[in-house]
């Protein structure tokens, strides 16, 4: 799933005074103090402040959850923690379909490769990262140089303080931070309801509203091999939410558009939208027709069917947005008015015009938009053993260079989290790897054409499926062994391989690097010293009150729990456990409305009337999902798992109208825990009641 924008100061359509809309997912660093004072007579104290941030944590699969009790205990959605699940399940012990519960911490099994980042510090670093700018530098060498500087403070700070160090970019680069995360490697698996419930209503209901999800997880994070002791967590709410309540949301949206210039928002609209929809649709298809051939493919492919569908919705609603003509003009109305005033300003005189700019860099990143999907960024590979291949051969170039020198994605600081990937122990289906790759090269094929010479490097002349199939038949790069062989020996090791991946790999790299360089030298970077030259005009006109796009960082949003109106319906701000037993039966009790039989037989035990999803006005985004929801005393009353269809243009404006956040409701979590699954031990723990 999921700034303030000087884009949406116009938007009156969209709400009747600015003041009146709880936009914008804050940093923390730059909270909004006097706005939620004003408006709602809450003081944020920055006790307050430091204690929800350091009881929020980073999924790296990207999502978002928070510390539960002081041993550890991590609370995340069941869809972002779902690709642990899965990886633990075996034929015959299917995980996401039967559920998971750890009665005791010896049950708790250990992910193969998932990291969360507790974030301990945040630093400006603009000054670091600038100071080898000059005024007679290119974008592109302005760009390489704030590169550099970028890895070398990260790498500094990870020697310095053993953190993982990430430098990030707000504003296209008006702004820089460091941002110091404590990392935990060592993440078990607690509990996880059946996927009948967490994903209650199946895609239909995805992103809809009135919804009966229990889309949870739980966690424990573990050092030196004993649960963290944790000092900052969020207490659980016995008393829940109400109507019109303050509360907040901390967590890590993915990215927004809020600020993007029109050029940039067309290519997205026109190019960038369709085509991502008609991949993901050719990928669904693809896996659903996989899944038909035995039970066992089903079970492997499930997951990844969900994820793509979870996408195709997500950003088809997103796509809707810039679909919207009145939203657009908007845009386009305020882009006019702020060129204007650059143009007008005399500090300006003969200046070039950074939209231009930014639209040209656009051109330039559609002509080579075939060369940097397919070769660089892997559409022509779209199989985790391909992608593997990839990794080690360019990690035994890049690690010959410089720190300051290298691709951005093997930096030092990034190496151990790129290293745990690489050397996962996580299950690898070759027949799954088989049909995707082999569906990604036939897409590769047909868009760039039999005679390009990329196209015939990988094919040789033969066809794609036979293609794919011989190279997944005969790869070793499924043992986690040779993996680790081939990245220690480096250079030397990737140029004696004949493993058919790696060759392929190879005999792409030169194009593949040739259109990276041309992205990061003639749009990347012109779209950062652009962007923000535009961000300083902004900010002459509005002041430093503008949250920036999101980026995966940790932020903080707030709103109220408050219903809403559609086609003149009234809907209620919360549903209750038993509304999911009526929704089954509206629809005939058949997937995706049928309930797991735990359920069933819990029926009778449970008190029907508890809360179990509820909607809120705080601005999020895909990325938030797994964010806890806390009211003024910091408490944890639900977790967010899904917006609703109106929520999703939010990507690029943000409308409190009829747009909400949907969360599981901390009551209904802890019935279902005690009556459902007999987690009596977890729920109490998560009360303060253990032992």
């Amino acid at each position: 799933m999921k700034r303030y924008s000087a884009v949406l100061l116009t938007l009156a359509f969209l709400f009747s005074t600015f003041a009146q809309a709880d936009e914008g997912m804050w940093l923390y660093n730059e909270p909004p103090n006097a706005r939620i004072k004003a408006k709602y007579g809450f003081q944020l104290t920055q006790a307050w402040l430091d204690h929800v941030r350091l009881s929020s944590v980073r999924f790296n699969n990207g999502g978002s959850g928070s510390f539960v009790s002081p041993d550890g205990l991590t609370f995340t959605n069941h869809h972002v923690g779902a690709q642990c699940v899965q990886q633990l399940s075996t034929e015959g012990h299917d995980y996401i379909k039967i559920g998971y519960y750890a009665k005791t911490q010896a049950e708790e099994v250990k992910c193969p490769n998932l990291e969360l980042n507790q974030l301990v510090g945040i630093e400006d670093v603009t000054d670091k990262i600038n100071a080898g700018v000059k005024p007679e530098m290119s974008a592109a060498e302005a760009g390489q140089a704030q590169r550099a500087a970028m890895s070398q403070v990260e790498k500094d700070c990870a020697t310095a303080t053993g953190l993982r160090c990430d430098v990030t970019t707000f504003y296209s680069g008006q702004v820089y931070n460091l941002y110091k995360y404590k990392k935990y490697t060592d993440v078990r698996l607690v509990f996880a309801p059946e996927f009948d419930i967490a994903f209650f209503g199946g895609d239909p209901d995805n992103f809809t509203y009135p919804r009966y999800d229990l889309d949870i997880t739980f966690f424990r994070v573990y050092e030196d091999g004993k649960p963290a002791h944790l000092d900052n967590y969020l207490q659980w709410s016995r008393s829940g939410v109400k109507d019109g309540d303050l509360i907040f949301v901390s967590g890590h949206p993915g990215s927004t558009g809020r600020m993007l210039t029109m050029a940039q928002l067309e290519f997205t609209r026109d190019v960038q939208y369709p085509l991502t929809l008609k991949v993901i649709a050719r990928r669904v298809a693809l896996l659903e027709n996989f899944s038909k051939e035995s039970e066992e493919n089903a079970r492997i492919a499930k997951e990844d069917i969900f994820g793509l569908q979870n996408s195709q919705k997500a950003i088809g609603g997103y796509e809707s947005g810039l679909l919207d003509k009145s939203i657009m003009s908007e845009k386009a109305a305020d882009e006019a008015k702020l060129r204007t005033a650059f143009k007008a300003d005399p500090k300006n005189a003969g200046a070039v015009d950074p939209w231009e700019e930014i639209a040209q860099a656009i051109k330039v990143q559609q002509s080579i938009f075939n060369d940097l999907s397919f070769l660089e960024r892997m559409r022509g590979f779209n199989a985790r053993l391909a992608q593997t291949a990839r990794i080690l051969v360019r990690a035994a170039e890049e690690k010959t260079k410089p720190n300051p020198d290298r691709l951005r994605e093997y930096r030092d600081s990034a190496l151990p989290s790129l290293e745990q990937q690489l050397f996962s122990p996580a299950p690898i289906y070759k027949n799954l790897e088989t049909v995707q790759l082999a569906d990604s090269l036939t897409e590769m094929q047909e868009v760039m054409g039999k005679d390009n010479p990329d196209v015939q490097k990988v094919l040789q002349g033969k066809n794609p499926a036979d293609v794919a199939k011989e190279m997944i038949a005969n790869t070793k790069l499924d043992d986690v062994a040779v993996r680790k062989q081939l990245y220690a020996g480096g250079e030397a090791a990737i140029e004696a391989s004949n493993d058919p991946l790696i060759v392929a790999v190879r005999s792409i790299e030169p194009d593949a690097r040739a259109a990276r360089k041309t992205y990061d030298d003639k749009v990347e970077s012109v779209v950062r010293k652009d962007g923000t030259i535009i961000a300083k005009a902004r900010f002459a006109q509005s002041g430093f009150s503008q949250p920036p796009d999101a980026t995966f960082t940790l932020r903080l949003s707030y709103g109220t729990v408050k219903g809403y109106e559609e086609n003149g319906k009234a809907i209620p701000f919360e549903t209750e456990i038993g509304g999911a037993y009526e929704h089954a039966a509206e629809h005939g009790s058949q997937p995706p409305y049928k309930l797991p039989d735990s359920w069933i037989d819990a029926k009778s035990k449970l008190d029907l009337k508890t809360p179990l999803n509820f909607v809120s006005t705080p601005d999020i985004i895909g990325g938030n999902s797994g964010s806890p929801t806390v009211n003024t005393k910091g408490e944890v009353v639900g977790i967010i798992f899904d917006g609703n269809i109106a929520s999703l243009p939010w990507n690029f404006a943000y409308s409190d109208a009829q747009g909400r956040a949907v969360s599981v409701d901390a009551r209904g979590i802890q019935e279902a825990l005690r009556k459902v699954y007999g987690a009596n031990a977890l729920a109490d723990e998560l009360l303060g009641a253990k032992k």
